[in-house]
């Protein structure tokens, strides 16, 4: 390697959606190179031909752009590495399967899946290893002039490491320390298919982290086991001195803890395991996302950074920029961490409660335009502030605040029974008599002149008030009751007082 620069990448394969793991392991990936002032590669590993799902490349690109991960080179980037799809790299991993072979580090191997399959029913745990290796039908148990000839006519093969048992490999991880393997329980992994021409996972992100300059790998934990196969094919290829950091982020679990994080689990709970909406190009089943869902991309990323990491102190809510600052390997977990998707609303609402309310208001207004609501944006920015403190998504709002765009046609019957009094309706009659009077119908004078009037009649303060809350609402609920008038108007506010007069008694 010729620099010093950390550098990392985020490998994904475009075999579906992306997963709000995978997710994590790109933020974490982002927020460990920046912070160290190095660089970001985006590659995609696409050699399983067989797994490969239109769309889903694209689908990967739109979702770390709608969260703000940034790339410094890769698919849709460039650079001087380029291309970075694996499947248009075959020429670059033939070389490196040719040294292996000849080099007596990996051997041809016939076997078809039938005769793999009777040795998996014959033999308990079967494992293509250095124990069953001379029984299958391979280079190492072949005549050369029989392999030659089996290649020349076409004969499909793969090509599989060859691991020596009895020692021990070391992976030193960042997270998780020292761990050593022995090779005695490691199969003969598949680095090539002849089928496609394309190598497997294994070799491919070896020679690729290595021609691309990765100084460090961060990924998931399930990619844990495959370490020793790694740091065995840095060392067949020659490229020891080179190897980059290891570190294998914990799993994300389900809420309840026990097991991987599925989306099973986002179906059963009603919660999102996406970061967009998926629509599978083959069912046609659609999976819903978190930006469609209504959270904001700071609140996701401010969500998934504290699963499986902290700051060290007790802040939670945290910008990307602070992110950047505080984040270290060193304070990620060893453990599995609980996806607490009520933890992800409240940083949601909270984070819509930072947000400026002309831009909240921008981001409801289609919603108004849907239910056919005309409306300018000052208005509408107003009754944003009113009401904002009550929702966790923008989809929310219309829920809490349609009542500001459209009179109650019908009002609450539970309500009803409960606040409408035998007088209520000759009260409100004289409170329309009193705001009729009022010339300055700012919240603070409406109350005080509304409250007086109560007051010096005796009357009962909360059967008025609730009275006239569901006159002017429909129901039960809102901001305080003379913002909510002050923000209709004096007109809007006695019509309403006197439809529900005319309608409730």
């Amino acid at each position: 390697m010729t620099q010093n620069k950390v550098r990392v990448r985020f490998a994904p394969s475009p075999t579906g959606a992306l997963h709000i793991g995978g997710v994590r392991t790109a933020l974490y990936n982002y927020l460990f190179a920046k912070q160290q002032g190095g660089e970001m590669i985006l590659r995609i590993e696409d050699t399983d031909s067989q797994r490969f799902v239109p769309g889903a490349e694209q689908y990967i690109i739109e979702s770390l752009q709608w969260l703000g991960i940034r790339f410094d080179e890769g698919v849709g980037h460039g650079g001087p590495h380029a291309p970075y799809r694996q499947s248009e790299r075959k020429e670059i991993y033939k070389k490196y399967v040719d040294y292996l072979l000849k080099n007596g580090l990996a051997y041809i191997a016939f076997d078809t899946p039938q005769e793999l399959e009777a040795q998996r029913k014959a033999i308990p745990n079967f494992q293509y290893d250095a124990s069953t290796r001379m029984q299958m039908r391979n280079s190492l148990t072949l005549p050369q002039t029989e392999v030659e000839e089996l290649i020349a006519s076409g004969t499909q093969y793969v090509v599989r490491i060859k691991i020596e048992p009895g020692e021990e490999i070391v992976v030193n991880d960042l997270i998780r320390g020292e761990v050593s393997i022995s090779s005695s329980i490691l199969d003969d992994k598949v680095l090539y298919k002849s089928a496609d021409q394309l190598p497997t996972y294994h070799l491919a992100n070896i020679v690729d982290d290595h021609l691309m300059e990765v100084t460090h790998v961060i990924r998931g934990e399930e990619w844990l086991p495959s370490a020793p196969l790694h740091v065995l094919l840095y060392r067949y290829l020659g490229w020891s001195d080179t190897m980059p950091r290891f570190a294998h982020l914990p799993l994300l679990l389900k809420p309840e803890g026990n097991g991987k994080l599925s989306k099973r689990d986002g179906d059963r709970l009603g919660f999102p395991v996406f970061p967009l909406e998926w629509k599978d190009p083959k069912t046609g089943e659609i999976s819903s996302g978190y930006r469609e869902s209504g959270y904001l991309p700071e609140a996701v990323v401010n969500f998934l950074a504290l699963l499986g990491w902290n700051p060290g102190n007790d802040q939670e809510i945290l910008s990307m920029e602070e992110l950047t600052q505080l984040f270290s390997l060193e304070k990620c977990s060893k453990s599995g961490a609980k996806f607490d998707y009520e933890k992800g609303k409240w940083f949601n609402h909270k984070y819509i409660q930072q947000k400026d309310n002309a831009e909240i208001a921008s981001l409801f207004m289609p919603q108004l335009e849907a239910y056919g609501i005309q409306s300018d944006l000052q208005y509408v920015t107003r009754v944003v502030a009113l009401v904002k403190e009550r929702i966790n998504f923008i989809k929310e709002l219309w829920g809490q605040a349609s009542f500001f765009f459209k009179a109650p046609e019908t009002y609450d019957e539970k309500t009803v029974k409960k606040r409408w009094k035998e007088d209520s309706a000759q009260r409100l009659s004289e409170l329309i008599g009193v705001l009729q009077d009022i010339t300055d119908f700012h919240s603070e004078n409406t109350e005080n002149i509304v409250k007086a009037w109560i007051e010096s009649n005796g009357y009962h303060l909360g059967n008025i008030m609730n009275a006239f809350r569901l006159a002017v609402v429909g129901e039960s609920k809102g901001p305080h009751m003379f913002d909510i008038t002050e923000l209709l108007g004096k007109e809007e506010t006695i019509r309403r007082i006197q439809k529900a007069i005319n309608t409730l008694s």
